[in-house]
């Protein structure tokens, strides 16, 4: 399911996003970590800037690489999005790393993120979304398994 966000007459920028499949990657009772993926694209082009969450106290843009054989993660300032492109925020590559989980995500679940996206101008706008937990053996997004229509 996509929503076009920016139903406010205040959020410009909003409206230049989309975001399709948020989730949550869903955890056990103990688990202080886990992550969140989406699809975002920006019409005219802008760029991720950082995340909040309620479910958590912290909450970062992450990237995954190998680096010398070895799989790395490490917090990144900025994401770019280029114009038209949609960008993917998956396991294995980017993603939202919630940390310091408030309480244990249960598959069907719904965590509220808030995504800080820079436009052109350089204004920063908080674009708030819902993601679903899923199963926390959930690799990718099943949406990606459809066909489009």
């Amino acid at each position: 399911m996509a929503f076009v966000l920016g139903l406010s007459s205040a959020a410009a920028l909003a409206a230049d996003i989309e975001i399709k499949d948020a989730w949550v990657r869903g955890t056990v009772t103990g688990q202080q970590a886990t992550g969140a993926f989406l699809e975002i694209t920006s019409k005219s082009g802008a760029t991720l800037v950082g995340a909040a969450s309620p479910a958590a106290d912290i909450a970062e843009i992450h990237e995954m690489k190998m680096d010398g054989g070895m799989m790395k993660m490490r917090a990144v300032e900025r994401l770019e999005l280029p114009a038209g492109k949609p960008v993917q925020l998956a396991p294995g590559g980017y993603h939202v790393m919630l940390m310091k989980l408030k309480q244990p995500l249960k598959k069907g679940d719904s965590v509220t993120l808030t995504l800080q996206i820079e436009g052109p101008d350089k204004k920063v706008e908080a674009v708030p979304i819902k993601a679903e937990v899923r199963d926390l053996t959930a690799a990718a997004s099943p949406a990606s398994e459809h066909t489009k229509h």
